[in-house]
């Protein structure tokens, strides 16, 4: 980590401690540039192309990047945008030879602080990184004061520095100490109910119940008087009256996940509850009065749902006084470092390992990878990982199948640049049949429906490709 960049007394940014990283694939260029900042007291490293820049990237932090235009493979403005998602607050400098009107439109559009032509003015190039890092400096400092005077609560269990999310921080540090209900919507696996405590923990109702309930999960027949309660001998199994969750979570708050699953006239009964703040036990007859905030949480879209008559409007209007989104991982990918580092930590501890870590390469496959599961799913990627791992790190082959299946080629021409197009076929038929199998409890009969394809196809196609069948777990 690089240290916090200083303001020397006459007002100007100090370049002490500051570290800059140079991506180049000339030599000369390279080594004119280090010199040059070094003796200007910056830290300087050094990459030849995109990949060992973007790998420089994942293992240190730096306070501006100076990029080639004209590198192998991919070109700066094409690096720019995964540049950009791996560390958004820091500033580029692109460098190159062709200074055209349409580089330098292309360059701001994609990111880049700033554009640099070879030649280089040295006093020029020096003032326009220091300029670029003053700059930044003092945006992020703007980004945090504000922070800090808007966001007076703390989210200990979530993870995320992406604009998304701190906005998503600064509306429930907002919502939390009101009355009001709260519907959470988002996928699966983005962390409703995690938002859902946060809210509790930053309410006035913090030393009272949290209590959640899967409204999806309980079956409709039970869900009743699982949230109302009933009395002795109201059904068959009712041999002593149970409070339900509604009077168990008074005084607090009752999350309700997944409402848009639940029943019509259970609908009708939760409506009555918010607006009434009374309900029966099942079998009763007096009501009971209870003061309870609800928050609810849903994947499915309840707009289209009353729409299709599946679910009340009177009651969506109920739920959504305060609407809070949470964005899928997909569309958050800086956060994807810090999660994958907070999830590692924690599994690595839990498991007895110690100085784990996750490897760039790893982690370049995570950023690339859509996350269909969302957090939940990246979760699990790094309790597989910590659990497999043989090593000081966390590798692509520690990685479940979906999640490397984009390198499939990338990995056979890395071990063998010569391989050609039918070598790199095969390895990705290889690898999509071994996922399969895998998938399938390495059930053969499963993986050839999944496939379309008589079980002997299939059979052959593992024996010609040298796949190994292990052996089935218990279902």
């Amino acid at each position: 980590m690089t240290e916090p960049v200083g303001v020397d007394a006459g007002g100007g940014s100090s370049q002490r401690g500051q570290r800059i990283l140079i991506v180049d694939d000339e030599a000369g260029i390279r080594d004119s540039l280090e010199t040059l900042l070094t003796l200007e007291g910056f830290h300087v490293d050094l990459a030849v192309d995109g990949n060992q820049g973007l790998d420089q990237l994942t293992r240190k932090t730096y306070d501006l990047l100076l990029l080639d235009l004209a590198l192998p493979g991919e070109s700066g403005i094409d690096l720019l945008p995964r540049i950009k998602t791996l560390v958004p607050e820091m500033p580029v400098i692109l460098i190159t030879a062709y200074g055209t009107v349409g580089n330098v439109v292309d360059a701001i559009r994609a990111g880049a602080s700033n554009f640099v032509q070879k030649p280089w003015d040295n006093e020029k190039l020096l003032a326009d990184i220091r300029s670029a890092i003053g700059k930044n400096k003092a945006e992020q400092e703007v980004v945090l004061l504000k922070r800090t005077l808007k966001q007076r609560v703390s989210f200990e269990n979530i993870v995320g520095k992406s604009e998304p999310m701190l906005k998503l921080f600064d509306l429930v540090a907002q919502v939390a100490p009101s009355r009001s209900t709260v519907l959470i919507q988002g996928e699966s696996g983005t962390g409703k109910e995690l938002i859902a405590k946060a809210i509790h923990q930053h309410s006035t109702r913090r030393d009272k119940p949290f209590i959640p309930v899967n409204t999806g999960a309980v079956p409709s027949e039970l869900l009743e008087s699982t949230l109302f309660g009933h009395e002795r001998g109201a059904f068959t199994s009712a041999v002593a009256a149970k409070k339900g969750l509604f009077e168990v979570a008074d005084g607090g708050t009752l999350f309700l996940d997944e409402i848009g699953t639940m029943q019509m006239d259970m609908q009708a009964k939760i409506l009555r509850v918010l607006q009434d703040k009374r309900f029966m036990h099942v079998g009763g007859t007096s009501e009971i009065q209870v003061d309870v905030r609800i928050v609810a949480a849903t994947n499915v879209n309840l707009e289209q749902a009353v729409k299709e008559g599946r679910f009340r409007e009177d009651l969506f209007y109920r739920l959504n006084v305060i609407s809070l989104h949470l964005p899928p991982l997909r569309t958050r990918k800086e956060d994807i470092p810090l999660l994958a580092n907070h999830y590692l930590k924690y599994y690595a501890e839990e498991n007895g390992f110690s100085q784990l870590e996750l490897s760039g390469e790893a982690l370049r496959v995570m950023m690339d990878y859509e996350w269909p599961g969302n957090v939940r799913e990246l979760e699990n990627a790094m309790e597989r990982g910590v659990v497999l791992a043989n090593g000081p790190q966390i590798t692509p082959e520690l990685l479940p199948t979906q999640i490397r299946g984009n390198t499939y080629s990338t990995n056979l021409l890395e071990q063998r640049p010569d391989a050609s197009l039918f070598d790199v076929i095969e390895d990705i038929e290889r690898r999509i049949i071994a996922d399969r199998l895998e998938r399938c409890n390495w059930n053969q009969t499963e993986a050839a429906e999944f496939f379309r394809v008589p079980l002997s196809t299939l059979n052959q196609k593992i024996k010609r490709l040298n796949i190994e069948v292990k052996k089935r777990g218990r279902d």
